[in-house]
This record gives C-alpha cells, structure tokens and sequence, in this order.
C-alpha cells in the first residue's frame, strides 16, 4: 500500500453531497479506503546469509520462492496484471559503476515511479533535487531502470508509471544519513501533496525506497515475471545478503504501482482490524513525540499517519518513525505487534520481558489482526507472528548459512541433507538476522536483549498503581464495599423506587430492558439468550424513540480476519485498562510509567470513589444542560462540555469524569436534561485529539444511559477509557431487594445471593459480552479495541457525524443533531409529565405485543400465510400481500417504489411461474436447530419446484440420496414414514451443502452428493459467532450424521479455522472444486460496510456464487446484542458488492444471491434490481411449513414441532411439501404480474437495473426526512451491456496432478474392479489437494465407506497446502519431505504417512513436518507424521487417529471424537473446547499439565491396560510405518517412558475402558 499516501485528501474528504438537498444531514461519509476500497492478504518471506555475504544467487533464489507463492496472490479481471509482487535487498552497488562511487557508505539510491508524462516527471525531478540541495545532499545524477513493458497485463501497463533511479552523497554514513533521508523524503512527499506543482499527485510520483542499505524492486506484475520485468533482477552484478519477498492479494482490482510490497522496511500478510484506532491514537500522539535526534526538525516530519492509507502502509510508517528516531526493527515491532504474554508459562523465566510489555501496553495499543510481518533495514532482517499465530511462517536453516522463512514450506529448493533445522514461528514469535554480528537469532534471546535494556520492572514498581490494592487500601471492612472515606457508599443508598422509576424512563429504560436483558445478568452472570432474528424496523425508520446506541451496528470480522472464541482462546484476550497520561513513545522515561491499573473497564460506584480520591488529578464534568434552551442546546451544551474537557486537561487533569449524575444540586428534572452518553464521550474524544490533549488524560463516564453490552462497546469504541453504569447497578438493586425476588431466592427457584454478587454477576456478564464483541471482529485486547470505532452508523447525518463521531461511515446519512435533541427531549417529558407513572413502558422491541414496535414476522402474518399456503387460493395470499403492503416502513426498500421507462405488457408474455421458483432457495438452517420433518419436508418442496434447499450444517442422512417409489394414495412412504403428503418422484436431499466452521458430517460422499457447497462465513443474525448444539439435542440419530456420541456438546467455532485471510478462503475454494469439479461453491457472507472489497477477493478466489445476507436473519440461538446490533440490512451490502464487482469487471465470475427476512414478490424485484440473481428464503419458509412465531426455538420447546428435537413435539408437526410449494409459487405470480406491469419479460432483464427505483412519495418518517438512498439507487448503468449475466458453469482448478492420477488406465482398474495399485511421483508446494479429487471420483461410485480396493501413493518433495483432503478408506498416501496447512482437513478413512527424505540429517522429533490446523473436521482414518506439527493439530477432529511427535498451541481443540498421540512438546491451551475423544501427550519436561484447558477435561495418568494397549500399539504402528527413531525408543524403554505419558479424557469418554479403572475391572470380573 502507498507508504506516504494516496489521495491526502482529509478524513472526511468523502462526505457526498446530495444534489436535490441543502440539508447537511443528507450528506453521507462512505468509509475510509482501506475500508471500502483495499483489503490485501499474500504470501512473504525472506532469505539471509548470515556471514552478510552477497550473491546474485540468494537473489535467484528469492525470486524463485516468490514464484512459489504465486498461488497466495491475486489477479484483476484481464487474469494477468497482478496484485502486485516485490524484492528488498541490499543496494548492489556494482550497478551503479557508471557514477564512480568512492566511498559508497556515504552514497544512496531512491527507487522513483515517476509520471509517464515528460513535462511532470522533469517538475518532480527538479522538486526532488531542490530539496535533496536544502537537505545537503548531492544528487550525482538519474538513471532510467530498464524495464519490458510488454510483459505486463492490461490494466498494469496503463498504469505503468516512469522508473527512475537517484543516486546521492552526503557528509554523513550510518544511522545520520538514513535520518537524513528520511527527512528529506517525508519534505518531498509533503511538497507534493501541498501541490507545489498543480499537476502532480502523489499517486504520479511516488518514492518507492530512498536509503543508504536497502533497495525496493516492486510492481503490479505477478511474481514470476518480476525477475524478467525489471531485467536488473536477472544481472550477475545484482548481489545482495538478504532479500525481502512479497506477494499480494488484493480484494481490490485496481491496484496501483505503489501499493505492491515490501514497503520501506515491512512486507505485511494479513489484515490490522484495530487500525482506525491505531490511527486515531497515533494522530492524538503527535503532540506528545518528540526525540533528541531531531532537533528542532520533528514537526517536519509530521503527519505520520494519513487516515486513507492501507494496514500496510500505516504500519510501515509508524514502524519507519520509531527505528528513524534509534530503536532497532526488532524492538518497535515488540511494541506495537506484543505477543499475547499473560498466560504464557515459557514466560515464567524471562520476567523482564513481561515487565517490557507491561511498560509499553500503557503508551501503545497494540496494532491487531493476523499478521506475519518481515522486515529489513539493512542491518537486521527477521520476521514477526501475531498474537495469535494466524498466518502460516516456516522457516529452514542449511550448514551454508542461509535462512529462508517463507508463508509456506519449499518455496526455496536446498538439499535435503544440506539443512539443518525446520521450524516454524508459533505465535507471537520472532526470528532474525543480524548482518553485522552474523548472528541467527531466536525468539526468546531476542526479546530478552531488548527487555533488559532499561529497568522496565523498576519503573513499574516505582510509579505504577493497581485499583485492586488502594480499593484494599481505602475499604475499611476489606470487602471494597464499606464506607469509603468516611462517606456512605453509594451502592448502599436505599433507591426510592418512584425516583429511579423517573429516571429510567428519562434514560430510556423499558420494561424489556429491565426484564430481558438487566435481570437476567444479575441473576445468571451471561447475557440472555433468545432466538429468531431482528425483525423491526431499523431504529432511524422507527416511529418510536431509540437510544443513540441503536443507530450503530458492530462491524465484525469475515474472510480478510478471522473472529476469535473468546470462550475457548480467553487467554489471548484483556480488558485490562490503564488510567492516566501516555508518556513520549520515542523517549521512554520512568516516569512514564505513572499510571493506574484496572482489569476491567467497567466500575462499580466504589471503585468510582476511590479513583477520585486517589493521587492522580480527576475532574468531573456534568453532562446535564437546561431544557429552557430548546433542541439548539444540546449543540452548545456539547460545545460546552468539550472546552471544558481540554481546559481540565490543560491544567493538569490526569482522569476526566464525564457524569449524567446529580452534582451540585443540579439532576436531571423538570428544568434539566442530558447529552446522551455516547456523543458526549465521543465529541470529547475527538475534540482532545485536535487539541493535541487526548493522551495526557484518561475519560471516564459516569452514567444511566449504559447497561447492555452493546452500549458499553459503543461508548468504549468512541474512546472511553472505563465506564460507571451507576442506574444499572441500581436497577440490579431495586430486583434484588424486591419482596419477589426475596421469595424466590428463599424457595430456592433462583440462586441465592447477595446484593454484591448480584451486581458482581452483572459486571461480569457485561465483561464476557464486551469479549465477545472484540472477538467478533478477530480483536484480543480492550486497548486495541478503544477508540476503534469499529461501527457503522444507520441513520447519523453529518453535523452528528462530525461532532461525535467522525471517521465512522454513514451511508445514508440521517438524523441532525437538532433531531437528536427532539429524541432525547421525548423520553424526558414521558418521565417528567405532570401525572404520575407506576411502570415501564414495554416498547416490544424484542418480543412482540400488540400496541408495541412493529414486527415484521408477527403472528398475524403467520396466520395470513398459514390459510394461504393450505389451499390453492391466490385471493388469500393478496391477505397476506395486502398485510405486507400496508405495514409501517419497516425497512430501507420500504422507502422506494418501482418507475418503469416501458408500456406494461399483458402477463402472459412474462416467464413462466416454473422459470422464476428455480431462482429460490431456502435458507441454511442445520438438523438439529429445526427437526427431521421441517428439514426433510423444505427440501422435498424445493425439489419438486426445481429451487434449492440448504442442508445447513451437520451432514444428510444417505436415505435423503433416494428417489421415492413408495408412496401409498394416503401421501405416506416407509422409506421416509413420519412425512405427509408425499408423492412418487419425491427427493429429500438438499441441493446445496453447507461446509461450516465446526465441518460436521462434511465427508467426501456428502460433498459429491451437492449441486452447490456453500461455505457459511457468517449468519446473519449473529455474525462473527460460532454455536453450539447442546448435549441434550445430539440424538441418537444427529450423533450418527455429525459423526459423535449421542450427548456430547458440539460446538462449531468462531472462524472456519482454515480460513484466517482471502488467500486461505480460495484455497478452501480450491479445495471443493478439486474434490468435486461439478459442483459450485458458493460463499455466505452477511452484508456491512466493506462487503464489497470483501466480495471482490471472493470472486477472484473463484467462488462460483456469493450470497449476501442481511443482518435480519433468523437464528436458533443468539444472545440479543448480536441479533440486534451487528450487521447492516442487505439492501446496502447488495448494492455495494453489486457496485464494486461492476467497478472491478468481477461481476460475470459470480452469481448474486440476496436474503434476510424476503417475504413477498416485491421483495424479489427489489433485491434483483439492486443486482441479485437468485434469492434466499428462511423465516418465512418455515412460516409456510407451519412455524407460528413463538419466538422459544433456543428452548428445544417449538410447539409445533419445527424447531425442536423432542419426539412428542416433533408429532405434532403438521407441514406438508405442498404447503411450501404453494407459498413459492404465490410468490413467483407476484413477481410475473409486477414484471407485467414494468413492461419486461423475464427476471433476469431487470437484475442490476436500479435506474427502475425511485424514491416513494408517500414514504414519511418520524424522525427526519433527510435519508440519501443515491447508494442504493446509483448504480453503474447496466440498460445495454448484458454480458456480465453470462457466467461460467463451474470454475476449473486448471490442471493439477489428481487429473493425470484419475486418467491413469492402472489407478482406473483399480477403482472399477476394487483392485490395489502403487505409484510413485514427485511433488512440488504448488501441487495443492493432492488426493482429494482421486477420493471424490470413488466417493462417487461407492460413498463413503464402499470401496474394498487399495490405491497406495508415494509422494517425493514439499507438497502444497490440504494434502490428503478429503481422503477415502482404501487409500494410502505415503510422502516422503515434508507437508504444508490443513493436511488431513476433513479426511473420512485411509492412511496419511508422512516422513523426512532417507537423506536428511537432523533429528525429525525436533523439526517441523506439517503446518497448521491439520485433521480439520476428519472424520476417521489415520495420520502418522515423523515430525512436529504447527497451531492448531486435529481442531474439531471427529473419528480420525493421530500420531506425532509436538505441536503448537490449541492442540486437539474442539476435538469429539477420535484418538491423539503426541510424542514430544506442545503449545498451550490443550484441549480447549474438547467434548470427546481421547489425547495421550508424552511429558519429558514436567510441564504440560500448564498447558492444558482444564474447563472440559480431566487429566491423569494412563492407567488402564486397554489405555495402555491401545498407546502401545498407535506408537508401534507410527514406528513402522514412519521408521521414527523416537518412536522406536519409547518402545524399547516402555516401562520408564509411560509414567511420563498424560492421558485427557472429556467427561463423554470417562466410562471408556481407556480411560476408566472402574470400568475396566467390571469387565474383568465378567
């Protein structure tokens, strides 16, 4: 990405002005760039010399890795312009022999893309050198880089800009003339964005490097042919010591010049999802830097950060000002990317690290997200993993002192025997290079050298403080909740109930929220569960009043980022908060690190007090403003408060209060009202951000308007530091002290507690909500996550948006601040009226009642379309039309009508009703959320209409394969028997089959047996969360689909734990088309802002189909902040993944399909004019079959039997297919007659035609008029060209080795006449999903597990990524080298071998052989691998056996089946989220009882001999099989080695004869 930075345009630059309205709320901010436009992942690396000895064959070699990694990269539309590849190196001086250097220390180059046009390149030269003069250095002279344009695509030669070189001198060498430099390029750079000359950008003239060390060769071109491209690359005189190598793949297809990698320092793979954060904090540091080195100079350099530029690019510049001003690479990295150092038991050695950590977690928040980061400054190169460990990294030293770490393994050829060590970084780890000291360094012995260079420790002790010991210190009975200096503590106060009563109503509390979501915290300690989806109208079309909150959604992360499970993985995650000033990070001084330690952003009032009365200096502010003043207050009010703020900071406040609560006198009341929280905090925010002030002071609020988790993350997300909910805590008294509670804590139906544990439970649930909310969008810590802003507004117009909230999209712009005002004003004069109020009011937000909110899946629709569907009637469904139509705006289509420029033609001329039902579809929902007749009968309609069902996930019964000729007159059948109105001809399969995060029941005959697999990235109604079918509904029968024991819980994951980066989703892409060439792959993403960046690296990871759905959809279960605030409505995803794929020429690739809450024909129009070509139905489908909207389904109680596994329930499900199939074909009509009246023939003549939508005149809202629906309606014109609805059937994987194995006449017999074969082929990385099309091929001909043959494979070399996918029982894979991720992934039978070459020299039990998330969802068969393992081995593993010599972190997580062996070393959090299946770990250190996730498992010793016999005999079998030198020792010297093995038993498999002595001794005695 551009380093200094494309369009410098200011951060609200993109606000849009309407034509047809003067208002300012109209206009609308459509997101930064990175954010709509750029998302890039790829494949990186580096190659050194240790003894920094130059040669153009590391240059080679670089050149050849990076071709390796062409698969990690992307291509635009014209298949040949890459996203961009590049090299760093050392300067090869030779080149530049013509300029007769004497003393190149004192020499540099700049690599400059110049504008093609000559009278601009000549104005950029003279900018260039006019400032190099000012800056003393000379400038010997320009040379043109040879370059052969010819080789690039289309789209990059147009692009192309002019190369030139620069070479300089100076007085100075080192570490002055790099300072020197780079203060002269930042000059340069800032005389060209100042327009110094008016034709020039700085996208035209861009310095790619310009430094004394290193060198960039980048481009737009693809990876193999950058070498032959800029042909320097391929002379004898380039030489260099080390090589940075990068490969990108962008989502977005109009990449330019500058933004290929590596940058000036950094090659990035992978996504930073804190960066708005990052750069908002970086913009209110700039004040506060300052270095010795620059003198008087600093402010020259400024800004380092620009709010439009890449992850990539940012990083690289904040990274660039930190080495600049004297810290190593090594070093600035450790501060912005820290490891996850809390629970980390390798950590217990090294204390000072920690204490570094500590040090600089209260100046730096960390920089988040999925990142493997390589760098070079000349000096150092080495290369850096998150916290998390998300990106592959594999590393390979030789005995001739190379070292290559690369995204994969054998990207660079050595011999065998020539290497001495494989390793891989796990996360957070680092490995470097030192040129200068010829040193390989590692992780620990890195961060060590850098920790103990100053006393971190000491500072800390010396000026740190921890609320928890001066709570201790201040509370006189020690519980922290006695008299606080005398005072009576707050929490003790009796409330008096008609008061609170007043002021929750002022603060917009309803009965829902005090019933729903408040009590049930205090009482269970987690947030409710509830079910269905978010079926009201949006809070800005609502006619009833909304809290401010309700008008932002939670962005969350999908594709670009994995979300984390914050149940599962807590120990990469904090909330821990730092109170006081952030010191100078360039300067780190002891006093620095005065600061106050919280471990919890939320505060009860006691803890509030003793803040205040602590040493550090806090000023409390009151929010309260006079209502006297009308709606134009507020806006002065918040002015107000904001001069206030930096005034306080000014003179020396160190904590800032901002409080809603009684002071001086002044309350809320008839004369006084208050700014809603969350403007407040973040007109302050940003306000002490353009002051210079925000990081010399931490904001605190103190508020009524705060108790759902939702809340707490907005008001943190706009920079909150920690948050006093004091009416919520109230509100938790006044239950608790109820008589009624009282009682039932006696009676023993609640759990008894005190008040304290009652608000405790609250705190904590408001906590694990906030986790989940961060590990939605893949972020671990709470400082990160502060002041993101990590929303998207609906319904926030401009003046709002630029007071409190700037930065944050708005696409459509919405209510004003005077409007706002009107809104706060309506809750006040209900609490203040002059009658009095004996409740809540009940607003039906979630549940529905009538008089309440309206719902769009109400009761009475339900019944409207249950008498419609039972008979043929159309004149019933126009009930159900007529329902629909006169409902209150509920939705944005709700604001749009249909104007045809066409006469309307008689409907006879229109597509047949048969012709427009194959464009549905059913919605994904699993066997297990509905019951086997209301899945079974949704895809026996589809089938007779020829529309699509949706397994769902979690396998299909084989019985589903069969057509049926066994139907009697009645409609029953005994091949399917608890099914009505069936008839001959019936099939019950689905036609699409969902492949989801937990891959339950995902086997090779399941995937053979789909028209279409989906991949679910996200639902709907509750994006970024995994789920989990709770024991008691895994039946016998779903145990026997999803491949478990009946009763053990199943949890599906967070993320798809193969797909962390858009390079990982294609290869899962690849993955299906490999194993089923037929059959499409579709991609369910849920629609928010940036969808469309997103869709276009999906549609060049060659999905065949996208589906976009909105953030309506229902669920079986969600917890009710998810269903209501996150995600957008499909109307905008759909038109702005419609718009960009148009924009990239990406839009013939892919099939669109919409859904979320469709119910009617006008919603099928609306969806296909905003570019869908196929639609989804859920909901409603099950409306049709008989759902009545009960609203209990998370409760297995469905009273109709649709949603519940209960047998007695399950009886009474009454649905029939025929009731489906009408309902689809009432649609269908709907849609022909409203084609008939726009006068087109055919639904596919109006798909992407938004210019047929107009604005509804009737449409009025309550709470503004100022909606901009032109993203909507603006489209690019699609009237005449077509083409783009012309797609491929399938698209191929191109040739790969299954092909020529398939093809071979032996392996063919073998498969026809079940026959064994051997065959023998040597095998490179690029040869991906090596087996997987060889097992669908006999999957297809005897299923899963019919084949009786054996075909053996031995495989010579590095194989590329999912070896083994998908692999059958009957084949053998036998390689010899070594694998990369996924090997295994969801492998059904058959044996995996995988061994060192006979030749290799160093000991396979202390190198790595296979790469990360292995066995992923393998359900059976086994593994033996003579080596270590990366992240993640055998993640939900279901059947498969395993045996391995050391793994990362995570081992055998969320595993329920199966066996593990693992003869070595292994990470930490073992077992997380294991619910069965055995693990047996060898132990030789003593310390892997640390490492295990003890929330599930039990660990002991293995004592039983069936335990014993079946260790023994896995470890002989990996012996023979793999001849492991380990292996053969432990059985040689069994009896001293198994005391040292552990053995992890879930509570499902206690009872085994493995596991169990009890057990084993009743089967004795039998």
């Amino acid at each position: 990405m551009s380093n200094d930075a494309i369009n410098q345009s200011g951060s609200m630059a993109n606000l849009a002005f309407s034509g047809n309205s003067e208002t300012p709320s109209r206009c609308t901010y459509e997101g930064q760039r990175w954010l709509v436009e750029e998302r890039d992942a790829c494949g990186v690396g580096f190659i050194a010399q240790r003894q920094n000895f130059s040669s153009h064959e590391l240059v080679e070699k670089a050149l050849q890795a990076l071709t390796c990694l062409e698969h990690r990269g992307g291509c635009s539309a014209d298949s040949d312009s890459g996203d961009g590849a590049g090299l760093l190196t050392a300067i090869p001086w030779e080149l530049f022999h013509s300029f007769n250097l004497e003393d190149t220390r004192k020499c540099a180059v700049g690599m400059v893309f110049l504008p093609q046009e000559t009278q601009a390149a000549k104005a950029s030269r003279e900018i260039f050198e006019k400032i190099a003069l000012e800056e003393k250095l000379t400038v010997l002279g320009w040379r043109e880089v040879p370059v052969q344009p010819d080789l690039l695509g289309i789209q990059a030669r147009e692009n192309l800009p002019r190369i030139e070189q620069v070479v300089l001198t100076s007085e100075f060498d080192g570490n002055e003339l790099e300072q020197q430099l780079y203060l002269a390029r930042r000059r340069i750079f800032k005389a060209v964005q100042n327009k110094v000359v008016q034709s020039l950008s700085s996208e035209d003239f861009y310095i790619a490097s310009l430094s004394s060390r290193t060198i960039v060769y980048k481009g737009m071109v693809r990876s193999a042919v950058l070498g032959e491209f800029y042909t320097d690359l391929k002379q004898p005189t380039y030489k260099s010591s080390f090589a940075v190598y990068h490969r990108r793949f962008s989502t977005n297809t109009m990449p330019k010049w500058p933004l290929a990698q590596p940058m000036r320092l950094l090659g990035h793979n992978g996504e930073i999802n804190t960066l708005l954060g990052n750069i908002n904090w970086m913009m209110a540091r700039e004040q506060s830097l300052s270095h010795p080195v620059w003198g008087s100079r600093f402010d020259e350099l400024k800004p380092f950060v620009q709010v439009d530029n890449s992850d990539s690019a940012t990083l690289d510049n904040v990274l660039e000002v930190l080495v600049r001003s004297g810290r190593s690479p090594l070093e600035a990295l450790m501060i912005m990317v820290p490891e996850a150092y809390n629970n980390q038991p390798s950590l217990n050695n090294y204390p000072e690290i920690v204490d570094f950590y500590e040090y600089y977690s209260g100046m730096q928040e960390a920089w988040d997200g999925p990142a493997l980061l390589v760098f070079g400054d000349g000096r150092k190169v080495g290369a850096t993993l998150d916290r998390n460990g998300l990106r592959p990294a594999r590393y390979c030293i030789t005995k001739d002192d190379y070292i290559v770490v690369a995204s994969e393994a054998g990207v660079v050829n050595f011999p065998e025997e020539s290497i001495i060590e494989k390793g891989r970084l796990g996360p957070g780890q680092m490995i470097a290079v030192d040129l200068e000291t010829n040193e390989i360094l590692k992780n620990w012995e890195i961060k060590q050298r850098i920790a103990l260079r100053n006393p971190y420790g000491e500072w800390l002790n010396n000026y740190r403080q921890d609320l928890k010991s001066l709570k201790g210190a201040y509370s006189s009975n020690g519980n922290g909740n006695g008299n606080v200096l005398g005072s009576t503590s707050v929490s003790e106060e009796s409330i008096d109930r008609e008061s609170l009563l007043r002021q929750q109503i002022a603060f917009g509390y309803t009965t829902e929220d005090v019933e729903m979501v408040i009590q049930p915290m205090a009482q269970e300690g987690k947030e409710a569960t509830f079910c269905m989806g978010d079926d009201i109208p949006l809070a800005i079309l609502s006619s009833k009043p909304h809290l401010l909150y309700d008008y932002f959604k939670q962005r969350f992360a999908q594709v670009t980022n994995p979300p984390i499970d914050p149940l599962r993985e807590s120990l990469v995650m904090s909330l821990k908060v730092e109170l006081g000033g952030r010191g100078n990070l360039l300067d780190p001084k002891p006093e620095y690190a005065r600061r106050l330690k919280l471990d919890s952003p939320i505060l009860k009032n006691a803890e509030l007090e003793v803040i205040k009365h602590s040493s550090f200096k806090t000023v409390e502010l009151s929010t309260l403003f006079e209502i006297a003043s009308g709606p134009d207050g507020l806006k002065a009010a918040v002015h107000d408060l904001r001069s206030q703020a930096a005034k306080a900071v000014l003179s020396g406040a160190e904590i800032v209060i901002l409080s809603d609560r009684e002071q001086n006198n002044v309350a809320i009341g008839t004369s006084h009202t208050y700014i809603p929280p969350l403007l407040a905090v973040g007109a302050v925010h940003h306000y002490l951000i353009s002051q210079g002030l925000r990081t010399k002071a931490s904001l605190v609020v103190n508020t009524a308007q705060c108790w759902s988790t939702h809340h707490f993350a907005c008001l943190i997300g706009y920079g909150v530091d920690a948050v006093c909910p004091y009416m919520a805590l109230q509100t938790v008294q006044d239950w608790w002290a109820d008589p009624k509670t009282q009682q039932f804590m006696q009676r023993g139906k609640i759990t008894a507690m005190t008040l304290e544990k009652a608000q405790s439970n609250f705190c904590k649930a408001i906590e694990a909500g906030l986790l989940k909310i961060l590990s939605k969008m893949g972020i671990s810590l709470l400082s990160s996550y502060q002041a993101a802003q990590i929303f998207e507004a609906i319904g926030i117009g401009a003046d709002l948006l630029e007071l409190g909230f700037k930065g944050t999209t708005s696409r459509i712009g919405g209510l004003s601040l005077k409007e706002l005002a009107q809104e706060v004003l309506s809750f006040h004069c209900k609490a203040f009226p002059e009658l009095s109020v004996k409740k809540l009011e009940n607003l039906g937000f979630v549940q529905y009642r009538p008089g309440g909110e309206y719902h769009m899946n109400s009761p009475e629709l339900a019944k409207a379309l249950h008498k419609a569907v039972d008979g043929k009637q159309y004149d019933h469904y126009e009930v159900y039309q007529k329902h629909l139509q006169n409902r209150p705006i509920a939705a944005l289509r709700d604001l749009l009508d249909f104007q045809s420029d066409r006469q309307p033609i008689p409907i006879e001329e229109v597509e047949s009703v048969s012709d427009i039902v194959k464009r549905f579809c059913t919605g994904g929902m699993s066997l297990g959320a509905l019951s086997r007749e209301a899945h079974e009968t949704l895809a026996i309609a589809m089938n007779r209409i020829g529309g699509k069902s949706n397994s769902g996930e979690g396998g299909e019964d084989p019985v589903r394969y069969k057509v049926l000729d066994d139907v009697d007159a009645s409609g029953l059948s005994p091949t399917l028997p608890h099914l009505k109105g069936l008839r001959n001809g019936d099939r019950a399969t689905s036609s699409i089959k969902q492949v989801a995060s937990g891959r339950f029941g995902v086997t090779p005959e399941y995937l053979m047996s789909a028209k279409q697999i989906e991949i679910k990235i996200a639902q709907g109604a509750k994006p970024g969360e995994g789920g989990q079918l709770p024991g008691p509904k895994v039946s016998q029968y779903i145990a026997m689909l999803r491949r478990s024991k009946p009763g053990v819980t199943l949890i599906s994951p967070p993320p798809h734990h193969d797909i962390y980066s858009i390079e990982d989703l294609a290869q899962l892409i690849f993955d299906l088309h490999q194993i089923n060439p037929k059959a499409q792959v579709s991609v369910k993403l849920v629609a928010e802002i940036g969808i469309g960046t997103i869709a276009a690296g999906v549609a060049k990871a060659n999905a065949d189909i996208i589906q976009i759905s909105g953030h309506d959809g229902g669920t079986g279960a969600s917890p009710l902040s998810s269903i209501k605030h996150a995600g957008s409505p499909w109307e905008l995803g759909l038109s702005e993944v419609h718009r960009v794929l148009m924009q990239n020429q990406l839009r013939d690739r892919v099939i669109l399909r919409v859904d979320g809450g469709l119910k009617s024909g006008w919603d099928v129009l609306m969806g296909a004019l905003m570019g869908a070509e196929e639609f989804g139905f859920g909901s409603i489908a099950m409306i049709a079959e008989g759902c009545i909207m009960a609203r209990i389904c998370h409760t297995n109680n469905c009273p109709v039997g649709v949603a519940s596994q209960k047998e007695e329930l399950r009886k009474r499900f009454n649905g029939m297919p025929e009731h489906v199939v009408n309902f689809f074909y009432f649609i269908a009509e709907e849609v022909r007659s409203l084609l008939a009246r726009l006068g087109y023939r055919s639904l596919l003549e109006v798909v992407g035609r938004a210019d047929l939508l107009t604005t509804r005149a009737e449409a009025h809202l309550t709470k503004t008029q100022a909606l901009n629906l032109d993203c909507l309606t603006n489209l690019p014109d699609a009237r005449t060209n077509r083409e783009w609805l012309q797609h491929e059937e399938v698209h191929s994987n191109g040739a790969v080795v299954d092909d020529e194995l398939i093809a071979d006449a032996e392996i063919q017999a073998a498969i026809n006449n079940q026959s064994a074969v051997t065959k023998t082929i040597n095998i490179v990385n690029t040869d991906r999903t090596v087996g997987a099309r060889l097992a669908g091929r006999i999957a297809s001909q005897y299923g899963d597990n019919g084949f009786e043959g054996q075909i053996n494979l031995n495989l010579m070399g590095s194989v590329g990524q999912s070896f083994g996918a998908f692999n059958l029982p009957g084949m053998i894979l036998t390689l010899e080298g070594e694998a990369n991720d996924y090997v295994g992934k969801g492998m059904n039978g058959g044996e995996i071998i995988i061994k060192p070459m006979s030749n290799a020299n160093y000991d396979p039990a202390q190198n790595v052989i296979i790469g990360n998330t292995c066995l992923y969802g393998a359900t059976g068969g086994f593994l033996y691998a003579n080596g270590l393992a990366g992240e993640r081995f055998a993640v939900r593993n279901s059947k498969a056996t395993a045996v391995i010599e050391g793994a990362g972190d995570h081992c055998c997580e969320y595993m329920t089946g199966g066996v593990v062996v693992v003869l070595g070393k292994v990470g930490r959090n073992v077992a997380a989220g294991m619910t069965g299946g055995l693990g047996y770990f060898l132990d030789e250190s003593g310390n892997f009882p640390e490492l295990v996730n003890k929330e599930i498992v039990k660990i002991q010793r293995v004592t039983s001999s069936a335990g014993e016999q079946q260790l023994r005999d896995l470890i002989a079998a990996h012996a023979e099989r793999t001849n492991s030198p380990k292996a053969q020792m432990i059985l040689n010297n069994w009896h001293s080695y198994l005391p040292k093995f552990w053995q992890l038993v879930p509570p499902s498999e206690a009872d085994s004869p493995e596991a169990s002595q009890e057990q084993e001794k009743q089967l004795s005695s039998v």
